[in-house]
């Protein structure tokens, strides 16, 4: 046994050797040789470890999103001798798997439009492929939370990474088509943006869940299906044949979910009042603004549940470092807030922006206790659209 471990350890390591020399130059004609016969058996678990790996020590995030396609072509041949993900209709990973198959084919028409020089269908079928952007919230905010609390974080940020590059290419794209495009700049746009779009379903599909499938136990799934509608899903709705019937997990799943069950009829003696546990969740769900803590650790541990939520949260996030919940591309903007409010250099950030027709106004405040010490920090989001555009006074309830 202990033979058998050492050998696997070995050849992890020279695999991580042969991706390292990649990143450094070298081509994959180069290193196919040596590859060759170390890729028996490799499956979607060691690729996610060695990329863990990587990150963990020290390669950064973006020279290993930078490369990705080639880990895949590299280890593709291995990869489709594994079998494929099997689960029934209403598993998540089911209900991925026929967003994706569908998708693929919305991407398909859309390239045969604009084949044809066809604008103001391929404008169509863009805005039907934008759908999709969902399927992309829901791997951000409910999947990878649960994946991060089984240390593995490494190839959701690459992931993340490549969604926001898909995300600008619909953006491009959708401005050409809008304006006066040629088939020349449309297709310098669309297809590299088509093939990023394709090669993330064989990475979902060969590795992403083959491993969340190894790593994730059937309560973390069962949480991952109760918490997918608020994101809301694209072209498909899950089925109903999973799980087969109520388990214990979802009977304690649904206790959790009572706002009072870890607290006693008792109430909440605050500085200005008191309050039971169960208004204290009400008056929180009810105010006209998104509130989320962070704590002195940087962990998340509160969100409101409002009526209308301006970004997309799900209970997954609690307990997940924040710096998990940005974008690749923004966490230096955030971790910057956070070391000014650690060190006391500031105690608030603002910034608003564009959210189609919709304005929207975000705050960081720094949580401090009696002593000035540092011990959060509280982001409150709001939708001032509305706000913004009043003038003149209004100072009695029936002047609509």
């Amino acid at each position: 046994m202990s033979e058998h471990i050492n050998n696997q350890t070995k050849r992890k390591e020279d695999l991580k050797r042969l991706l390292r020399q990649l990143h450094e130059g070298q081509t994959v004609d180069q290193v196919k040789g040596e590859f060759a016969a170390l890729l028996e058996d490799v499956g979607a678990m060691d690729i996610a470890s060695i990329e863990q790996e990587l990150v963990e020590e020290g390669m950064p995030v973006g020279e290993i999103k930078r490369l990705c396609d080639v880990h895949v072509a590299v280890f593709r041949e291995s990869l489709e001798t594994q079998e494929k993900p099997d689960t029934v209709p209403g598993h998540p990973v089911y209900t991925f798997l026929a967003e994706n198959g569908a998708a693929g084919r919305v991407l398909d028409t859309l390239e045969e439009a604009i084949g044809a020089s066809e604008w103001e269908q391929a404008g169509e079928r863009l805005r039907e492929l934008r759908q999709y952007e969902l399927h992309y919230v829901r791997k951000e905010n409910i999947l990878f939370p649960f994946l991060e609390k089984h240390n593995f974080s490494g190839p959701t940020a690459v992931m993340w990474a490549i969604h926001d590059d898909v995300r600008a290419g619909w953006k491009e794209l959708d401005e050409l088509l809008a304006g006066d495009p040629d088939k020349e700049s449309v297709a310098e746009v669309f297809d590299p943006l088509a093939t990023a779009i394709r090669e993330m379903f064989y990475k979902e599909e060969n590795i992403l869940y083959p491993t969340a499938l190894e790593k994730l136990s059937g309560e973390e799934w069962w949480q991952i299906r109760q918490q997918s509608p608020e994101a809301g899903y694209c072209y498909v709705q899950p089925g109903n044949q999973w799980p087969p019937k109520e388990t214990a997990m979802e009977a304690a799943w649904n206790l959790s979910q009572e706002p009072a069950a870890s607290a006693a009829a008792g109430l909440l003696h605050l500085d200005t009042g008191a309050l039971t546990p169960q208004e204290v969740n009400r008056l929180l769900t009810h105010l006209p603004v998104d509130v989320t803590y962070v704590d002195a650790e940087d962990t998340v541990r509160y969100f409101s549940q409002g009526r209308e939520r301006i970004f997309p949260r799900s209970p997954a996030i609690v307990g997940r470092k924040v710096q998990k919940c940005h974008p690749p591309a923004s966490l230096h903007r955030v971790q910057q807030i956070l070391d000014d409010f650690r060190a006391g250099r500031s105690d608030e950030a603002e910034f608003w922006i564009q959210m189609q027709a919709r304005f929207i106004h975000i705050r960081y405040f720094a949580m401090r206790d009696e002593q000035g010490a540092y011990q959060g920090t509280l982001e409150v989001s709001q939708d001032i659209t509305h706000i913004r555009a009043l003038e003149g006074e209004r100072r009695l309830l029936d002047e609509a």
